[in-house]
């Protein structure tokens, strides 16, 4: 049984930082591309952020460039995003999901690529 277990949110000012953990369990975690999603309250679910199963490309969605990093530890089984700069609007709860690599050379950006979902752990900045 797979679980995606995030971890990492909380509070924080704006032009603070987190990280976010997700922590991945049974599967075997160097076949899955990996991405993290953000959905805000009375939104749709949007990309932040991915990484490949290498963990050699990365890709970040414009609105979190150059404040956002997205990190894995293939060891660990545990991806991560570190977030700075933080903004009202990046208040989210934030999801990773997982996505069978199938020899694709990178993480997609589209949430319905993904297979498999954590329960999502809570952003808050405030202004």
């Amino acid at each position: 049984q797979v679980q995606l277990v995030e971890s990492g949110g909380g509070l924080v000012q704006a032009g603070g930082s987190l990280r976010l953990s997700c922590a991945a369990g049974g599967l075997t975690f160097t076949d899955y591309h990996m991405g993290w999603f953000r959905q805000a309250s009375g939104k749709e679910r949007e990309f932040a952020a991915a990484i490949t199963w290498r963990g050699d490309i990365t890709t970040d969605a414009d609105s979190v460039k150059g404040r956002f990093t997205i990190s894995r530890d293939n060891v660990k089984n545990t991806v991560y995003l570190q977030m700075n700069s933080l903004k009202p609007e990046d208040t989210a709860v934030y999801y990773c999901g997982a996505t069978q690599s199938g020899g694709t050379r990178y993480a997609p950006s589209t949430f319905r690529r993904y297979n498999y979902w954590g329960q999502g752990t809570q952003v808050t900045v405030s202004s």
